[in-house]
């Protein structure tokens, strides 16, 4: 009988211009360029799959991880926090490329059955992310140059035609995104999540794009996907208080922040709201169940293809 190969461990650091490479304890590091010729070399020459380690950082390991996908090996994307943690777990004091390239291979190592494979987002969905973000950081200037300008009535003239710009800016990202759900076939997601009050076609376009990266067992598993999970740390007697995980993507939580803002106040959801309130919940806590409670019936309507009914609240438990 032939013997089974054990897949090759490897911890790849990712920086914008290099990559640092462990490929096994007590060797040599590898070092290559950020470069597609240079990686797909790389992981052309491996003695067959590998299962490979890579820290999420910013956008530079996108390149790594299109071209080993690719090529059939398996990969895991590392939070930088957790293995910042696991570093001061094994008493770890020294961050350097190098250090990281090994910690992410130990890391695989002794944690691989824990860990879930990446896998690629359908294209649709970096596109979307990427619109979303980008009017963010759009809405975000408007806002700090319109509050900056304010106090300079000698520049109001063109004050003005500035963030006309931007406001027409903005339309443009909107039509764009809208271009972008109907080429991927998701504009009756995209309705059925509309129809929610409080969402609207930002919030929407956001819930979809989210569903959409998965697939995912359950809601609970949407919910911590999107960052909305509760962290609990309990040790005997004590109950030390709960906080988001917000692991998840920081405009998807921003977004359904705005959309159960604008819900409390609609009949349908006034009561719910005001219900936590009663409760001695500050105002924040109540919009943070309420905006998880939308993005529950978001991945229910998504998931079972139904329509969105309003009177069913008034059929179902409150505190669900």
């Amino acid at each position: 009988m032939a013997m089974r190969m054990q897949p090759l461990l490897i911890g790849v650091d990712v920086s914008k211009a290099k990559l640092d490479i462990c490929e096994a304890p007590g060797q040599p590091l590898r070092q290559l360029c950020n470069e597609r010729s240079a990686i797909r070399a790389w992981l052309k020459a491996l003695p067959g799959p590998a299962c490979i380690a890579v820290e999420a950082t910013n956008t530079f390991h996108l390149l790594l991880l299109e071209e080993a996908h690719r090529l059939e090996h398996t990969l895991y994307v590392i939070d930088g926090y957790r293995l910042n943690r696991y570093r001061e777990s094994i008493g770890g004091r020294a961050k350097t490329d190098a250090s990281d390239a090994r910690l992410l291979r130990r890391y695989l190592e002794r944690e691989q059955a824990e860990l879930r494979p990446w896998s690629p987002p359908p294209k649709g969905y970096v596109c979307i992310q990427r619109l979303l973000h980008r009017r963010a950081v759009l809405v975000k200037s408007k806002v700090a140059l319109e509050q900056s300008l304010r106090e300079l009535p000698e520049l109001n003239r063109s004050a003005k035609v500035l963030m006309r710009q931007l406001t027409r800016l903005d339309t443009l990202i909107q039509q764009r995104l809208r271009q972008a759900l109907e080429q991927q076939g998701w504009l009756a997601e995209l309705k059925r999540c509309q129809a929610i009050e409080g969402v609207g076609p930002l919030t929407g376009a956001a819930l979809v794009m989210a569903f959409n990266r998965g697939p995912f067992k359950s809601s609970d598993a949407f919910i911590a996907f999107l960052g909305l999970d509760v962290r609990v740390r309990d040790s005997g007697q004590c109950r030390k208080r709960r906080k988001l995980t917000k692991k998840g993507d920081p405009e998807l939580r921003r977004l359904l922040h705005l959309a159960a803002m604008r819900a409390c106040h609609t009949p349908a959801w006034e009561a719910f709201y005001q219900r936590y309130l009663d409760r001695g919940l500050t105002k924040i806590q109540a919009l943070v169940i309420l905006a998880r409670k939308l993005a529950r019936i978001a991945f229910a309507l998504l998931k079972n293809q139904t329509t969105y009914r309003t009177n069913a609240l008034r059929e179902t438990c409150l505190t669900t």
